[in-house]
């Protein structure tokens, strides 16, 4: 441990980060099991024998947030997922290096777009009367089509949104990885007659397959929980069937109308479940083999 103090020395700020922004504020949680009075304090506040907890499983909205939030991070896992390894992938086998690098800017600046601006580029695009795509569709004789106020399809434009925003930065990720292969694996490769395909269904993947499993279940850890802009900022009154998702029901239901208890409670909820599907699904890989989180 004294060959390496300054290591250690370096770990205590990110060690008390987690613990003042990340650790002390689990204390709120109590307010899940209490009759929260904000003049009463958390502490002064009544205990209510999980009566906050009863009172959201009673809600029928509340299994339609449930619902509506695996659904949209399920079909975000399927159809995100593979798309920024196929991106790295493909950018990795550019070869001039100029167009490499002009295409990964383009690829980068969605993620820094905020998604009530997506928001905004969504209904320019596809709105039913005045939307680019249903201009250029009636000028073709096509009626118009109701891209956003139709359940499936607004469920379509809603994944479709999300991997544009988010593939080509979550391709930095892969394309480490692709950089730290040994390249002596791709000249024996090409010693043995392997092509390009070849080389990455055998070379390619396999030596990125670790990275590829360490982010699926953190990705699967994270299938409760979703953000309030993305849905709220894309839904509307006649897709709520679809978009009333886990925080825009604690934001209307909890916080809009004071029930701090509740919005807790639900929070909470999402956690646990969170947490169930991370360990279950770190349990999955490391009985194949494969190495897990921890």
């Amino acid at each position: 441990m004294s060959q390496h103090y300054l290591l250690y020395i370096f770990l205590i700020l990110p060690m008390a980060y987690f613990f003042i922004f990340k650790y002390i504020p689990m204390y709120g949680l109590l307010i899940a099991f209490k009759d929260y009075n904000m003049f009463q304090g958390i502490w002064g506040s009544p205990w209510n024998n999980f009566a906050t907890f009863k009172e959201i499983f009673g809600m029928k909205d509340f299994y339609r947030a449930v619902r509506n939030t695996l659904l949209l991070n399920g079909l975000d896992l399927v159809a995100g997922f593979p798309a920024p390894i196929i991106l790295a992938i493909m950018l990795s086998e550019l070869r001039n290096k100029t167009y490499k690098k002009i295409s990964q800017t383009i690829l980068y600046l969605p993620h820094f777009l905020s998604w009530i601006v997506i928001g905004g580029i969504v209904i320019q695009l596809f709105s039913t009367q005045t939307g680019l795509i249903n201009v250029v569709l009636k000028k073709m004789g096509i009626g118009p089509v109701e891209f956003l106020s139709k359940k499936n399809n607004w469920l379509l434009v809603y994944v479709a949104s999300g991997v544009w925003q988010s593939a080509g930065w979550n391709a930095i990720i892969y394309l480490a990885a692709i950089a730290g292969i040994n390249p002596e694996l791709y000249e024996a490769a090409t010693v043995d007659g392997a092509g390009r395909l070849r080389k990455i269904w055998h070379v390619t993947l396999p030596c990125i397959k670790p990275t590829i499993i360490i982010l699926l279940i953190l990705n699967v850890g994270r299938i409760a929980q979703i953000g309030f802009d993305r849905p709220y900022a894309m839904g509307n009154y006649f897709v709520t069937e679809v978009s009333d998702v886990i925080s825009t029901f604690v934001y209307r239901v909890g916080l809009r109308s004071g029930r701090f208890s509740t919005a807790t409670a639900v929070g909470f909820f999402q956690s646990v479940v969170g947490m169930v599907f991370l360990l279950t699904a770190n349990y999955i890989a490391e009985k194949f083999d494969e190495q897990g989180i921890w």
